[in-house]
């Protein structure tokens, strides 16, 4: 499936619009993980287990997403916006990503 931020497909011709298709996920971020980032961004450097949190959640919405292109009858998703956000409750927070477009069938 072809996906893409833009909203038209180089050298393919949109033929019909199938609608808004979204996806989420919601990771749980795991207190030590949480503690021994928070060191590392005091000192300095990146935080691989936030990177690869936010990776995953990524991918997941984005397959979610097309999951539910190809059940309206689209081979292609235009337009994809994603937002990432971290939600706090309590003493533990979660990463939110969500993925959203519009399904298209291209040919």
């Amino acid at each position: 499936m072809i996906v893409s931020t833009t909203n038209t497909i180089e050298g393919r011709r949109i033929v019909d619009y199938r609608g808004v298709v979204t996806g989420e996920a919601i990771l749980g971020a795991n207190i030590f993980r949480d503690f021994f980032a928070g060191i590392r961004d005091i000192v300095g450097g990146r935080s691989g287990a936030y990177e690869k949190s936010l990776r995953e959640a990524r991918e997941i919405a984005l397959r979610e997403m097309q999951e539910e292109a190809l059940r309206l009858g689209g081979n292609a998703v235009i337009g994809i916006d994603l937002d990432y956000e971290n939600i706090t409750a309590g003493s533990g927070s979660m990463l939110m990503v969500s993925a959203s477009g519009t399904a298209v069938v291209v040919e």
